[in-house]
């Protein structure tokens, strides 16, 4: 007798027992009739006596001398030593000469640290090596070397007192010149390492909103980088303290004049090695007190941007109320509440007031629903991405592909923020394809949202409005207008790190669509939510976009985003266009296999051959029941766009001559246990690959020898009555009638 299924009922409790009863099996820690063991530590492999032998050695080759000095501390004259005149003028000294030495670090070295972290100039690796070569220079060389260049015959030294009466050998001013110079290293190498390890999203981000490069980095970079900064400075100034060597080869060793304490050290232990000792135990005291400030920066650990942790709640809803909140709260506040109406006009686009985004002179405070005039997108994309877009206003545009196809870096070309893809755009009747990102009236929500972290809910999304011009009590109003359409109006003075995955996004689209760009690019900006939320915001940026006059693009790799969201869909794959055309359009008749199976459907590339079959890659044949005529590869090299399509003639990705895609759904597939026989035309015998719960069905995905793998969707019930499991044999068919044919 033979079986086979093609959906139905059935009973899940009759699952065989590899499908249904091994995940409750492998999810119970604990299992019956066993006490789960309290207090027992679990046992982790020792040191090796060959590792552990070397380390102590060192702990002691280095605590050996500290403690030596502690010992022989007078600490019953411990005072008077470091009372007396001498001690105390040489303290206020070296106080004077490391902070000067510090001020001077930080004005030269933080411009310093971002030109080797982020600038593209020449000789980036001489400039470093200059950089550390202080650090790596004996002291008395480094004293001997500014002396030949800002001493009296020095390079500069003798322009310095001719021109302007400066002499630095033997001043207290060369005195910090030595210490800036020995001491500076440390801040430049410490803050470029947190430079190049910052995100740069948020600087990006904040570009799109309109904010110049100088608003960008006192506004973002260097709150972000304040930790790197801290911790070099503190490294620095210590460093500026201690300088022996360059200072006295330098400045001499003048009592008030550069007789620093490490100096008066040098002094003490000739004529008093008792107080001696008790100034280096200050100088050590110092010096532990800083690494001991900077254990969680420079001595191992690491601390997020912004500080904190990222809170996660079972929900969206989730986390403690905000402060003058009362308790319960609703976290899940109407989207589509009406906001209060009223908007003024303010300050030009751009940087401050002076700016203008794409040289119009466009900033505003809008409220939420405002019209204007529309903006219309026109582009056209060299490099990596291949294409032409050309929409009207209001059109949202979804972008779907396979990872890799170009979609990020299509929204990043139109932000003139990467070099794989150069576009020229133009926004209206505006060209701004040649303008930075923070004039061309382009706003950008990343996949993560790229909140800034330290500033509350409401500041990021007034951010945008007030790099536009727009005075703060006005662009904190629309912000929280903003954030109550979507929401989050209770979260308004949260930081990104006591928010939820799914509010952080709400905030970030927030403060997207407050700046009311031309042109908004969102990368996936529904990812991070759960199932209810993303139906909620769904619904909510539906009613928005509807009323935005510009162009909006949607990066997604959700089906229902795409159709619910989008009047077009561009797919993209290596960066170019396989298919341009409405959600409609590309449900009925996908054109990349990435995308159909993205909608749930087998997908196999065929060549459609000239007796009107479909031919394969492996050895089986495939047969529809209205496939497409076979074509020349003149046909095909001269085959225009789809319908409907924008892109440039000769960017489509057009296949050899009679490629096609054939496209049949899971539920159109037949399983057997054996040989079908009756009217199936397509037959192949293959392996069970896998089996998944998909709601109350199960989807199976047969691998064959024959074709391409592929998944038929059955009932528990079918399951049980074939005795389906991985790796048990089975028959696969599909009707002709059941297979659709889309020409490449």
């Amino acid at each position: 007798m033979k079986r086979s299924a093609r959906g139905g009922g059935g009973d899940p409790e009759r699952l065989p027992r590899a499908a249904a009863d091994r995940g409750p099996e492998r999810a119970s820690p604990v299992r019956e009739g066993r006490r789960p063991v309290r207090g027992r530590r679990v046992a982790r492999a020792g040191t090796p006596l060959a590792l552990a032998l070397p380390a102590a050695l060192a702990v002691a080759f280095l605590l050996l001398p500290l403690a030596g000095m502690v010992a022989r501390t007078s600490w019953s004259e411990l005072g008077t030593h470091l009372g007396s005149a001498p001690v105390r003028e040489a303290l206020w000294l070296s106080l004077t000469v490391s902070f000067w030495s510090l001020g001077i670090a930080v004005v030269l070295g933080v411009p310093l640290a971002w030109v080797l972290a982020r600038g593209a100039v020449p000789g980036k690796t001489l400039v470093r090596s200059l950089v550390l070569l202080p650090m790596v220079l004996p002291p008395t060389v480094g004293g001997v070397a500014l002396l030949l260049g800002f001493g009296r015959k020095g390079l500069l030294g003798g322009v310095l007192e001719d021109w302007f009466g400066v002499t630095l050998p033997f001043s207290t001013a060369g005195a910090v010149v030595a210490a800036t110079f020995v001491a500076m290293p440390f801040l430049v190498i410490s803050l470029e390492g947190t430079l190049a390890g910052l995100d740069r999203r948020y600087e990006e981000t904040a570009a799109s909103l309109g904010a110049g490069p100088w608003r960008v980095f006192r506004t973002v970079t260097l709150p972000l980088v304040a930790p790197g900064l801290l911790a070099g400075a503190a490294l620095t100034w210590a460093r500026a303290l201690g300088e022996f060597g360059a200072t006295i080869t330098f400045a001499g060793n003048l009592p008030g004049v550069t007789q620093t304490l490490p100096l008066q050290v040098y002094l003490l232990l000739q004529a008093d090695p008792a107080a001696a000792t008790s100034v280096s135990l200050l100088l050590l005291g110092i010096a532990m007190a800083v690494l001991i400030a900077l254990r969680g920066r420079w001595a191992g650990g690491t601390r997020t941007p912004g500080g904190g942790t990222r809170r996660e709640a079972a929900h969206d809803g989730g986390g403690p109320p905000t402060p003058g909140q009362p308790p319960g709260h609703p976290d899940h506040a109407p989207l589509d509440a009406p906001a209060p109406g009223g908007g003024t006009q303010a300050g030009p686009d751009g940087d401050g007031p002076g700016g203008g985004a794409a040289g119009d002179g466009r900033g505003s405070a809008e409220a939420p629903g405002a019209g204007r005039a529309g903006w219309s997108l026109r582009a056209e994309l060299t490099g990596f991405n291949e294409l032409a877009l050309d929409a009207p206003p209001g059109t949202t545009i979804a972008v779907v592909g396979p990872n890799g196809a170009g979609k990020t870096t299509l929204l990043r070309a139109l932000l003139g923020l990467t070099d794989r893809s150069r576009a020229t755009l133009r926004l209206g009747e505006a060209e701004v394809g040649d303008l930075p990102a923070h004039r061309r009236g382009v706003a950008w929500v990343p996949q993560d949202g790229a909140l800034f972290p330290h500033l509350t809910a409401v500041r990021n999304t007034a951010y945008g409005l007030r790099a536009r011009g727009v005075g703060a009590a006005e662009a904190h109003r629309v912000a929280r207008e903003w954030l109550e359409r979507l929401g989050v109006g209770h979260l308004a003075q949260r930081r990104p790190g006591q928010l939820s995955g799914g509010q952080a996004q709400r905030v970030a689209l927030a403060r997207a669509l407050a700046v009311r760009p031309r042109l908004l690019l969102l990368d996936e900006p529904l990812a991070a939510l759960d199932q209810t939320t993303r139906a909620q915001v769904r619904h909510a940026l539906r009613r928005h976009l509807a009323a935005f006059d510009g162009v909006c693009l949607i990066v997604t790799h959700d089906p229902v985003e795409a159709v619910s969201l989008a009047d077009r869909v561009l797919v993209l794959e290596r960066g170019r266009v396989v298919q341009y055309a409405t959600p409609a359009e590309v449900t009925r008749h996908p054109r990349s296999p990435w995308v159909a199976r993205m909608l749930g459907r087998n997908a196999w590339r065929c060549t459609v051959t000239p007796d009107g079959g479909l031919a394969l890659p492996g050895p089986g044949r495939l047969v529809a029941a209205d496939p497409p005529p076979a074509v020349t590869g003149g046909e095909a090299a001269g085959a225009a766009p789809a319908a409907g399509a924008a892109e440039k003639v000769g960017t489509e990705a057009v296949g050899e001559a009679g490629a096609a895609l054939a496209i049949f759904g899971p539920e159109a597939v037949s399983l057997h246990r054996e040989r079908p026989s009756g009217s199936p035309r397509n037959v192949w015998p293959g392996r069970v690959r896998e089996i998944t719960a998909v709601g109350s069905r199960l989807r199976v995905v047969l691998g064959s020898a024959e074709v391409p793998d592929l998944v038929a969707e059955i009932t528990p019930a079918a399951a049980v009555e074939l005795g389906l499991a991985e790796g048990s044999a089975a028959w696969a068919s599909v009707k002709a009638t059941e297979v659709a044919v889309v020409r490449l």
